[in-house]
């Protein structure tokens, strides 16, 4: 049993509804109240009201079994029994991580349903398992960044009791978990935080909604607030870090910035647990302080996402120049993301019409996350297609090629490793229909920037965009899907038994000839040789290399690597190593700024 209290400095008198009664609470210091000589047992049903106002969720709930507009539920966490104890995460520059959306991973789409595919993903070779934001949200269907109920696991997920199954289960397999955890608004239906004290801030605005307040009057519990929501899911869930998203939309003068709090609270939870946690970090300022160390005066984060790295192969190769892609599409583009981490490092960017980002410095390249598809980038196109739609199939293993020999923590995106065919759209389930159709109509203007004509976008609030967005696990069996998921686990094999592939040791990265598509990437002892156009290319001075792993078509012979258009190849040169000489068949009219689908 536990006392219950909650913090709402707003009200004059706070009651909670529980066992068919309002009971009141007693004022504490600093706006907190207490129910007094009575507490909780496991799977009570409470509501607070303030001010005699109606019954609302507890702000800190464990469990929604009603939704967000119901009561909450008590939990006792120390009741579940984990079986991890012996469990020790692989460290973040080993990892593989896959991303995956509960709802549309399985055709169940709960916590408890996603356990049975683990042995897919253990055996592909994944090490960490990261789940879209799974806080309860309103309405039966969503990704989850519209998040009401922090502490609390969806409902029509599971139970909690579910989630801690889901992660022990993970742990039991060898598969570390991260958790997508939204810190920069809450959703615009069952939001009730305001009510109870000063949650968010006018000073501010977000694209999403009401900015949290992490600076003004009251932050400090505002604060309060958010970190134990991380030690939460950290401590009594096991997982073993967070991705946390929009970290550029935290809006914060404090001296101590609310990132820096974070990190160092996290930091004092691994120290007392003796638990391994990483955090990473969403964000579009190409800012290394967010990713330097707190000894270096950063912000402590363990890693962030590289949309530069995804934006410059993803516009190279499918020729898009919609949108933000319009920054990107050039040959070299690709060169400097593969070498620095960062293309816009100062550079001046044409889409924000600024000086954008700053070098990475010091920071090693494997603090920083690349992926050659995620739920952003798929989900946000008008009718969810994947990249498999966009490119030929030697295409796609180049470009898997690149993403798990490069120099980056490579993520995968569910149904990637066997080019699933079903999109993942962008679904909601508004109950309000006004909210919806704003909803839908902001959408629209949005994917204007980028060419689609408002008729091409799916209709988020339609159940058949959420049910298409599943995955469809039999087309693993197919042949096209499982020649790619094959070639997925060879690399990532690779890449786990060669050290040079997870080294913190900067890459070199050229193009030889300078004038040519065929690009060069040496990490440590290996040599990565890739074909980024359409014809076929030959890399001469091979003489007693060993070919580790090409893609399809790749030859070694004679001491001369045969590269067809697209093609890869992972070989290790012989010692001493030849200065290399390439050429390349002659390709008239192709040039470095596209390719062909």
């Amino acid at each position: 049993m536990t006392e219950l209290w909650v913090w709402a400095p707003r009200a004059t008198r706070v009651e909670v509804e529980l066992d068919g009664l309002r009971l009141p609470l007693e004022p504490r210091p600093r706006g907190h109240w207490a129910l007094a000589e009575r507490a909780l047992t496991a799977g009570a049903r409470y509501a607070f009201c303030l001010d005699g106002g109606l019954p609302l969720a507890d702000p800190r709930s464990g469990f929604q079994p009603e939704g967000a507009h119901g009561p909450s539920e008590w939990v006792d966490h120390g009741a579940f029994t984990w079986t991890d104890s012996e469990f020790v995460p692989r460290p973040l520059s080993h990892a593989v991580i896959y991303e995956l959306h509960v709802g549309t991973f399985t055709e169940g789409g709960t916590f408890l349903s996603v356990i049975p595919r683990l042995g897919h993903l253990a055996s592909l070779g994944v090490t960490h398992v990261q789940l879209m934001p799974v806080a309860e949200f309103s309405g039966r269907r969503g990704w989850g960044y519209d998040g009401v109920d922090l502490f609390a696991p969806h409902h029509l997920y599971g139970t909690p009791f579910d989630l801690k199954r889901l992660v022990d289960a993970c742990h039991a397999r060898g598969l570390g978990v991260l958790l997508d955890v939204v810190y920069n608004h809450l959703g615009p239906d069952g939001n009730y935080l305001a009510q109870f004290g000063p949650y968010f801030t006018d000073e501010y605005a977000t694209p999403w909604g009401a900015a949290v307040n992490f600076d003004g009057p009251g932050s400090d519990e505002v604060r309060r607030f958010f970190c134990d929501n991380a030690l939460h899911w950290l401590d009594k869930y096991h997982f073993d870090g967070l991705r946390l998203d929009a970290v550029h939309a935290f809006l914060d003068r404090n001296a101590l910035p609310f990132l820096e709090q974070l990190s160092r609270e996290v930091r004092a939870l691994e120290q007392r647990s003796g638990r391994y946690t990483v955090l990473i970090g969403e964000s579009d300022l190409n800012d290394p302080r967010l990713i330097r160390s707190l000894e270096a005066s950063g912000h402590g984060l363990d890693a962030q996402w590289s949309d530069d790295f995804h934006h410059s192969l993803h516009a190279y190769l499918t020729g898009e120049r919609g949108g933000y892609y319009a920054d990107f599409g050039q040959l070299q583009d690709l060169v400097q993301a593969l070498r620095d981490g960062f293309v816009y490092a100062g550079r001046y960017s044409e889409y924000r019409r600024r000086s954008h980002g700053r070098p990475l410095g010091g920071v090693p390249l494997n603090r920083l996350v690349g992926y050659l598809q995620n739920h952003d980038q798929v989900g946000n196109r008008a009718t969810g297609d994947r990249l498999g739609r966009l490119l030929r199939a030697e295409q796609l293993e180049l470009a898997a090629g690149l993403l798990f020999t490069g120099p980056f923590v490579p993520m995968l995106f569910q149904g990637e490793e066997w080019n699933a065919s079903t999109p993942f759209c962008y679904f909601t389930d508004h109950l309000d229909a006004e909210l919806g159709a704003a909803v839908r109509d902001g959408r629209r203007r949005e994917f204007a920037a980028f060419g689609w004509p408002p008729e091409a976008l799916r209709d988020p609030q339609a159940s058949e965009t959420f049910l298409e967005s599943k995955l469809d696990w039999s087309e693993l069996a197919e042949s096209h899907g499982r020649r790619l998921f094959d070639w997925y686990r060879a690399l990532i094999r690779l890449r786990a038994v060669e050290p040079a592939l997870t080294s913190s040791e900067a890459p070199e990265v050229s193009l030889e000839p300078a004038d040519s598509r065929l690009l060069k990437l040496r990490r440590g002892q290996l040599l990565v040789r890739a074909n980024l156009g359409g014809e076929p290319g030959i890399v001469s001075g091979q003489t007693g290399a060993r070919l580790l792993l090409g893609s399809r078509g790749v030859e070694l012979s004679g001491g001369e690597l045969f590269l067809p258009a697209w093609a890869i190849a992972v070989v290790r040169p012989a010692r001493p190593v030849p200065p290399p000489s390439a050429t390349l068949t002659p390709d008239p009219g192709a040039t470095l700024g596209g390719a062909g689908r």
